[in-house]
């Protein structure tokens, strides 16, 4: 009876905490628990062949950029000693993620299956002259002598295509894009495995000892419906260490550097910076203002005393900068405090307005014991905007909030077949260029799951499922290829679920 009870508990809380975090609360989509609902071997091959259409409606839109974009990357290798294109190494890796294979090892046997290969060349009339793909270490050594920046060009001009066709439209929670950066540590080892690798010191039961460790910083946009787009990444590396004052790199230099890279990249676009509880400072407000760019903060307790005591007397001062909202089973009580003078630098010498808003928020849960307590909690963040009572949910909810989706992005990564703390290679070179290859498989993953064929599709077989059918018939099964080539005669356009 204990058991039950715990496990109805937990059912719960995740559904307040969807509701919390602003998602529609539904049930976790698993796969169907009955045997396979097909008769005939016909009945099977056209469901298979449905899902290669409906992932074509989307690759018929984004691959032709992607192959564009291969051809403009050159070749580091000798012409005379290449046997097998450019392109191949590139479909190699992105196919790799694609079809959620763990290592190269595993890739080296399944994408050199003849079966594949033929199956490729008909959904890509682009690759009829393939016959063969490379192996791993081929992909490796290409990968170890290019620019990975290239690659991440390739994914930011896909994002650029994708705002200007205007397929984000209609999930927008503002006139402009919300842009989350984060970090997370990618992979970490006793041994060290690279030059650049960052280093730091762990409390064992033996004592002190080193670990080298990678550690990224993720720059995705976010939607409503918690759709998150991968856009950029920027790798910390110890070869940018300020050896002088023996400081290694860090998230805040790495900001500083992928920021510069977002404005280079979208010089125009109306951006709000969604940020964590490391980055409330003044060097940071000041750089934000400067590319004119919008931001909401998390600001901890601890962080910026003066900003805080100033916005505590305001508040204070002014109660009707308050206002309760009710938002999925939750009580909100936001107070709020506007052109608050923060000064920072030698002497106060720089200074920056800033806007603090508190929410304080009560609900109910079920606790192990099957009886209804109240739960409190309380978030804060630093606001470029001054707070009014028609835009506080807005800031707090819409913008603010929705950190969970990159959160879980990064988590898919590591943990739903990515493998993002799998390097791929110990070569700093080339295991930045599959992550960047990861990503763009991420993004096309990301644009298929929410279009609304495929998202009915995992309603029944579950994301897990719906891969694993699309690698079978892909490296198994041979694709009708009249068929496909006479649904490529049409235009398909893509149709996002809302």
């Amino acid at each position: 009876m204990r058991k039950v009870v715990s496990l109805e508990k937990k059912r719960i809380e995740k559904l307040q905490k969807q509701e919390a975090q602003g998602k529609e609360p539904k049930e976790k989509t698993t796969r169907n628990n009955t045997k396979c609902g097909h008769e005939t071997v016909e009945e099977e091959q056209n469901e298979r062949l449905e899902i290669i259409k409906e992932h074509l409606k989307i690759y018929e839109n984004i691959f032709p950029l992607i192959f564009k974009e291969f051809q403009k990357i050159e070749d580091p290798r000798n012409p005379k000693k290449i046997e097998h294109k450019l392109i191949a190494a590139l479909m190699y890796s992105i196919f790799l993620f694609i079809l959620k294979i763990p290592s190269r090892r595993q890739a080296n046997e399944i994408l050199t299956r003849p079966q594949f290969i033929e199956n490729l060349n008909t959904i890509f009339p682009e690759l009829e002259d393939f016959d063969d793909l490379p192996h791993g270490d081929t992909v490796k050594r290409i990968f170890s002598r290019i620019d990975p920046e290239e690659i991440q060009e390739i994914l930011v001009n896909i994002v650029k295509q994708l705002i200007n066709k205007k397929v984000f439209d209609r999930h927008k929670i503002i006139n402009g894009y919300i842009v989350n950066i984060d970090g997370t540590q990618k992979y970490c080892s006793d041994y060290p495995f690279s030059a650049e690798a960052l280093e730091k010191e762990v409390e064992t039961k033996d004592g002190k000892k080193k670990q080298y460790y990678v550690y990224i910083l993720e720059a995705n946009i976010i939607f409503e419906n918690g759709l998150s787009i991968p856009l950029l990444t920027e790798f910390c590396e110890f070869s940018k260490d300020d050896f002088e004052n023996n400081k290694q790199d860090c998230e805040l230099k790495a900001f500083r550097r992928l920021a510069s890279k977002l404005k280079e990249f979208f010089p125009r676009l109306p951006i709000v910076l969604n940020l964590d509880g490391l980055y409330p400072n003044g060097p940071i407000m000041r750089f934000c203002r400067e590319k004119n760019w919008g931001y909401m903060m998390v600001l901890k307790d601890d962080d910026l005393k003066q900003v805080w005591q100033e916005a505590e007397g305001l508040m204070k001062l002014a109660p009707e900068n308050s206002l309760t909202n009710v938002w999925g089973d939750r009580e909100q009580n936001f107070r709020w405090a506007n052109n608050i003078e923060y000064e920072f630098g030698n002497n106060g010498k720089y200074k920056e307005t800033v806007h603090v808003v508190v929410c304080e928020e009560k609900w109910e849960e079920v606790n192990e014991e099957g009886e209804v307590v109240e739960k409190t909690a309380k978030f804060a963040w630093i606001s470029s905007e001054p707070i009014n009572k028609n835009n506080v949910r807005l800031r707090c909810n819409k913008i603010g909030r929705p950190r969970w989706c990159v959160e879980e992005d990064i988590l898919m990564e590591k943990h739903h077949g990515y493998q993002s703390e799998h390097l791929f290679s110990t070569d700093w070179n080339a295991m930045r260029a599959f992550h960047h290859m990861m990503r763009i498989a991420r993004l096309l993953d990301v644009i298929c799951h929410y279009s609304i064929e495929l998202n009915k599709r995992i309603q029944t077989l579950g994301i897990v499922g719906l891969i694993r059918k699309l690698r079978e018939t892909l490296t198994v099964i041979k694709i009708n290829r009249k068929e496909i080539r006479r649904f490529l005669q049409n235009r398909h356009y893509m149709q996002l679920i809302w």
